[in-house]
Parts: C-alpha cells; sequence; structure tokens
C-alpha cells in the first residue's frame, strides 16, 4: 500500500458539495451581518447599558484615565472596535475560500490536505470571533461579566433604551458564528477522515497512477494487438500505411 499525502481522493465528494452549500447559506448573512455592524452601530450602546445595569465594565473608562493622568486601561475585545473589524475581514476570507474550493472541486485538484489546512484556519478563526462576541468583560473588579449582557438575557431589557432591534442583530450575528463555526469543523472532520490511510483506497491509487498507465510495456501491449481474424499484429502506423495503400487489415487474412 501506497500513502499519499498530497494527491489523495476523497472517500466521498457529495458530502462537500452539501457542505459548500450549508456554507454558503451562513456566509451571506454573515456578510451582511458583520459589515452592518461596523463600524459602531450597537457596541458602545450594549457596553453603556451593560453598565447602567451593572453587568459590566464603564464604557468612559478611557476618558477617565486620561482626565487623571492614569495608564490607558486595556478595553475588554467583546467591546472593542477589534473585534468588529476582525469579523469582517473573516468573512472576506471566507467568501474568497469558498469561491476558490468551488472551482478548485469542480477541476478536481481540491485535495484532502488543503481541505486539512483550510478547515484548521477557518476553525480558529471563527473560534476566535465566537469568544469575542461571548466573551468576558474583567476591566472593572466591581461589575465582572463572563458573558455580555445581550447573549444572556432577553432583548426585553433594551425596551427602556429603544435597542431591541439592535439586540436582535447582536443575537444573530452570534448565532450565525456559531453555524459557521460548526461548519468549517465539520469540514475539518470530513477532510481529515478522508487523510487517514484507507488499503482500499490507497490499492485503487496506486493501481490508477499515471506512471503505470503510460509505461513503454502497456504501451506496447497496447500497439501490437492482432486484429480479429488476422494472427499478423498491426500497430496505429499499420493501419495508416494500410489505409494509404487501400489495403485493410482484414485482406491478409
Amino acid at each position: 500500500m501506497t500513502y499519499k499525502i498530497l494527491f489523495r481522493k476523497w472517500r466521498s465528494r457529495a458530502p462537500l458539495w452539501y457542505l459548500m452549500v450549508a456554507e454558503l447559506a451562513g456566509l451571506v448573512p454573515c456578510l451582511v451581518l458583520f459589515s452592518i455592524a461596523r463600524p459602531d452601530l450597537y457596541r458602545t450602546q450594549f457596553w453603556q447599558i451593560g453598565f447602567d445595569m451593572k453587568m459590566n465594565s464603564n464604557p468612559s473608562m478611557i476618558l477617565y484615565a486620561i482626565a487623571n493622568g492614569r495608564p490607558l486601561p486595556s478595553i475588554p475585545f467583546v467591546w472593542s472596535s477589534t473585534l468588529t473589524n476582525f469579523n469582517v475581514a473573516i468573512s472576506i476570507v471566507s467568501l474568497f475560500l469558498l469561491l476558490t474550493k468551488m472551482i478548485t472541486f469542480i477541476m478536481r485538484v481540491w485535495y484532502p490536505l488543503f481541505g486539512v489546512l483550510a478547515g484548521i484556519a477557518m476553525t480558529a478563526l471563527y473560534a476566535a470571533s465566537v469568544y469575542g462576541q461571548a466573551g468576558p468583560d474583567h476591566a472593572d473588579s466591581r461589575y465582572p461579566s463572563s458573558s455580555p449582557w445581550y447573549i444572556r438575557l432577553s432583548c426585553d431589557v433594551a425596551k427602556p433604551y429603544g435597542a431591541v432591534q439592535h439586540c436582535m442583530l447582536a443575537k444573530g450575528t452570534f448565532a450565525v458564528t456559531v453555524y459557521m463555526l460548526t461548519i468549517y469543523l465539520a469540514n475539518l472532520g470530513l477532510s481529515i477522515w478522508s487523510m487517514l490511510p484507507n488499503k482500499k483506497m490507497d490499492d485503487e491509487e496506486e493501481i490508477d497512477s499515471p506512471a503505470e498507465s503510460t509505461s513503454p510495456a502497456t504501451f506496447k501491449e497496447w500497439e501490437m494487438q492482432p486484429t480479429a481474424g488476422s494472427s499478423t499484429p498491426f500497430t496505429p502506423r499499420t493501419q495508416a500505411f494500410n489505409t494509404l495503400d487501400r489495403k485493410l487489415p482484414l485482406r491478409y487474412s
């Protein structure tokens, strides 16, 4: 058995097609929701609402630090603009990857090894996004938070602030991100499964390898086959010369 790392066949191509359709179904709302949230549709507003309910740190802590000449505090990742820009970036990368994967898969050059590498990268990126959206806020020791209020609570608490729709958008964004993370985990699992050694598949690949199918012995065996009703072997060249001479191979019988 010859194990191939790069030029391996997929154990089944149909699941990958289904996953690409599911990936596209989640990617479209991801692009829309991440783009709508940029640059600061509701991030700072939610941060202030959480502080008013004593559920997270104060968004004015940077101004307080500047006014009192103190070192600038570290903004929790969940409330930072870095997370917003990061989400937009990974959605664009996801679109580019999906288009590349579809084209190369149709051309049969998207091998399981590429799927493993892409699956690891995208799983890590979306895991970071999920962690950021549901991440902790320990900037204020008085009001530590293990996850933002809009993830844990109903959007009804945002009614006095007129932020119910924004709260629903944030919940939907988080749900779609978790969905995309699940899709990439499934892609990674399928790719790893196809990379595992398989005696039957590896033996078939060895038999069907181009080096063996185009070997001189195989070509000679194919070339020197006798025609039906004739004991004289002929080649394509013999056929061409006989045609020019108006002599068909069957006349030698």
